[in-house]
């Protein structure tokens, strides 16, 4: 780690949103589709065609103002950002330039060492999307896919105060789980909803000045910004040990090798020549709008989170993994409200059904587990009718099967556990004569050595003695 320099970041996100149809036509919005088949006149921008809002859209945006803090604009005007990349069919984009919807706001993010920091945001602003140009399928010509042309966009943009790779991959992941949280994206980066460009530089630490800027763009993980960001630092700061001086520019992140390499010039604002979109009127939000919005916002990770931990008493990191994805905590609460073993069901949840979703290659939707059979498995554990190990399998077998009755299912795989003085007796009668060595050695007082027995025990019982009642008898014919 350097401690001469200073690493200033900002990031700009560009998040899909999750609409069924286009920033500014009714041509579908979906991923993965033949290529150039989700094109219309409109967003094509041929002649004579007029765009229109998309309400959706709109209230999708102002959702993620309200849960980030955001001040929302009440008049909203839309702009002309001109370019001419091959990918912009219609020459110039709709975005948003003076007057964002979302201003201001910030993201609570905490490191791996438990530091917590807050990082401000400037502005989130609609806009629609561009093409996509595709370099590998033609070993002469780039092709361009025109499908996501015009889908909607959220850029979220911060102030340049994230100060580390680490910094910024927490602030991606956290920004990311929210926009899961209220469904306004799916925030899958290798598929491109999710994307981000860092714009960093360097300065002496101490210093105000912000030194040159540079903008690193097509990274597909939070792992590869990660990365970008530490690469592009050390590379800037060796510069400038050697006093060269370098000019704000626009580079791409190779993976595979690990850097960054020159792609344009950075271009400036007024070289997009910016002007009002001639045919889209203002958009003006009310308050009662903004104030039906925030009735349907759904509970936060953070609100969660702190639920988890002062409600349920949850170690935070367990309340973290919890709040990792939506429909894990709210799967978790709604388990709670019908069982207050809290830390058991937790356990449960966070272990042993994400074991096997991964080991499954699953979903969360696609897993047949209702918050009534979880309860029902954790109370026939805590009343003694099955044990731990044993629930296992119990499960498993009540996932494979979609089945609602764990008590039936243990039944059916001779599981439950049994308080049958004679049956244990004799097994306990078993355990004994196997090790008759240690019979002494506990009765000279080595008195650890019930663990051994107990196992054995259960062992013999395939765990279906019940081990309260075992573990007494076992002591009381030691003792004998």
């Amino acid at each position: 780690m350097n401690t001469e320099y200073e690493v200033v970041i900002g990031l700009e996100i560009h998040a899909q949103l999750l609409t069924k149809s286009k920033a500014f036509s009714s041509d579908r919005a979906e991923y993965g589709e033949h290529p150039n088949t989700l094109l219309s006149p409109v967003s094509l921008g041929h002649p004579g065609t007029l765009p229109f809002h998309n309400e959706e859209a709109v209230e999708k945006s102002i959702k993620v103002g309200l849960a980030f803090g955001s001040e929302i604009e009440r008049f909203n005007k839309y702009s002309r950002k001109n370019y001419f990349y091959a990918d912009l069919p219609k020459g110039y984009q709709i975005t948003q330039f003076d007057t964002p919807i979302c201003k201001g706001g910030k993201v609570n993010i905490k490191l791996s060492d438990g530091t917590r920091k807050s990082i401000g945001l400037t502005r989130a602003h609609m806009e629609e999307d561009t093409g996509k140009s595709i370099h590998d399928q033609d070993a002469e010509s780039s092709l361009i896919d025109y499908n996501r042309a015009g889908t909607p966009l959220i850029e979220i943009v911060t102030e340049p105060e994230i100060r580390s790779g680490e910094e910024a991959y927490q602030f991606l992941s956290e920004v990311r789980k929210v926009l899961r949280y209220l469904d306004v994206c799916d925030g899958n980066m290798e598929e491109g909803s999710f994307r981000c460009d860092c714009n960093i530089s360097v300065r002496p630490k101490g210093s105000e000045k912000f030194g040159t800027k540079v903008e690193v763009k097509n990274m597909n993980s939070m792992s590869n910004v990660k990365r970008a960001i530490e690469f592009e630092a050390e590379r800037q700061i060796e510069l400038v040990k050697k006093g060269i001086v370098f000019n704000s520019e626009t580079r791409s992140f190779d993976a595979l090798n690990n850097r960054t390499i020159s792609m344009r010039s950075k271009e400036m604002v007024n070289d997009y020549r910016y002007f009002p979109e001639p045919d889209l009127p203002p958009l003006v939000v009310t308050d009662e709008m903004i104030r039906k919005i925030a009735e349907d916002m759904p509970a936060l990770p953070e609100e969660m989170f702190l639920k988890f931990t002062n409600e349920y008493g949850l170690s935070e990191y367990d309340a973290g993994v919890l709040t990792e994805t939506k429909a894990l905590a709210l799967f978790y609460e709604e388990v709670c409200k019908i069982n207050n073993n809290f830390k058991s069901v937790a356990n449960w949840v966070m272990v042993h059904l994400k074991a096997y979703m991964n080991e499954k290659a699953l979903d969360f939707e696609e897993i047949s587990l209702n918050a009534k059979t979880l309860s029902d498995l954790i109370k026939i554990i805590d009343d003694g009718k099955i044990s731990h190990s044993a629930a296992q399998k119990v499960f498993t077998e009540l996932l494979e099967r979609g089945a609602s009755d764990p008590l039936l299912v243990a039944g059916e795989l001779n599981l439950l556990q049994t308080g049958d003085s004679d049956l244990i007796s004799e097994f306990i009668e078993a355990a004994i004569l196997k090790y008759p060595d240690k019979v002494e050695a506990y009765k000279s007082g080595k008195t650890g050595l019930l663990g051994l027995f107990m196992g054995e025990v259960m062992k013999l019982s395939g765990g279906k003695a019940d081990p309260k009642s075992a573990s007494e008898m076992l002591r009381q014919r030691l003792e004998s």
